[in-house]
């Protein structure tokens, strides 16, 4: 799907209902947190920098999983309140952040139904997170409408091209499909999609695609990390429980998938360079 093809008027509020409850319990599956910290914790910063925040400034980060963003924007000195679907990823973020030494608000909350007021915040963030709400047009006005006039709105989503484009078509294939309406993750990573469910209100964009790179010190290593911390892939391998051919194939092909795309050059060492499209801009007042 092309973001000219994206047209997302049909999804039924009954299907987005349903979308969002196997959400809420597929990211439970596994251990997000051991999975980011391995995988995207790196990040974090490179988010708070991009949106300049700083001390005293008051920061939501939306679909924040355990903290990989709102614990870099806490220790930077923002008051910062952390929202996300999933009940666990919280538990874990609380966990996480005191570990730190930092104190932030959790909150569980829908991205295209955030419980805050108008202009509640200076910055709006989500790292590889919003991007998986169906309605994509909610979500951005969400974002826009709790961050105050002249505030920051800023998110890393992955894009369709090359390897992250390739690793969600590899789940795709054995994932239930989308319902009529919802639309693909990845297409957030377009910069002409960002510019249209956002529209105007969105004042100059910064968009610039990035890499940041994945390792493990084998293919079996990486593929078993996914195989036991990706809550998407746990719950892809238990529907295929009952089909050990099907559960075999699925394995096969992402093993292949790591194979085709490591960049390492030091024994069996894995290397995956995923891109991403970085998305800085203003709420227009």
């Amino acid at each position: 799907m092309t973001p000219n093809e994206a047209v997302n008027d049909s999804l039924s509020p009954e299907a987005g209902r349903q979308v969002k409850a196997a959400h809420r319990h597929m990211w439970a599956l596994g251990d997000y947190h051991r999975f980011a910290t391995t995988t995207v914790w790196q990040l974090g910063p490179v988010l708070v920098d991009a949106c300049g925040i700083s001390a005293g400034q008051r920061v939501l980060d939306v679909a924040a999983g355990t903290g990989n963003v709102a614990i870099r924007a806490a220790k930077a000195g923002a008051v910062v309140v952390a929202a996300d679907i999933t009940p666990a990823n919280i538990e874990a973020g609380r966990r996480a952040a005191a570990a730190e030494g930092v104190q932030l608000e959790w909150r569980e909350a829908d991205a295209e139904a955030l419980p805050f007021d108008d202009g509640e915040f200076d910055v709006v963030t989500s790292c590889f997170g919003a991007m998986f709400a169906p309605d994509h047009r909610a979500a951005a006005k969400e974002l826009l409408r709790v961050c105050r006039p002249g505030g920051t709105i800023g998110m890393m989503n992955f894009t369709p091209d090359g390897i992250a484009g390739d690793f969600f078509r590899v789940l795709g294939r054995y994932a239930p499909p989308l319902p009529p309406g919802a639309l693909p993750p990845v297409l957030w990573g377009h910069e002409a999609h960002v510019r249209t469910v956002f529209g105007e209100q969105l004042a100059e964009p910064e968009m610039t695609r990035r890499t940041y790179v994945e390792t493990a010190s084998s293919a079996r290593d990486y593929c078993e990390l996914f195989q036991q911390t990706f809550g998407p892939m746990v719950a892809i391998r238990g529907s295929l429980a009952d089909d050990p051919d099907h559960l075999a194939a699925f394995d096969r092909e992402f093993i292949d998938f790591v194979t085709r795309s490591n960049r390492g050059t030091t024994g069996d060492r894995v290397e995956i360079h995923y891109e991403y499209l970085l998305v800085v801009g203003r709420r227009r007042e």
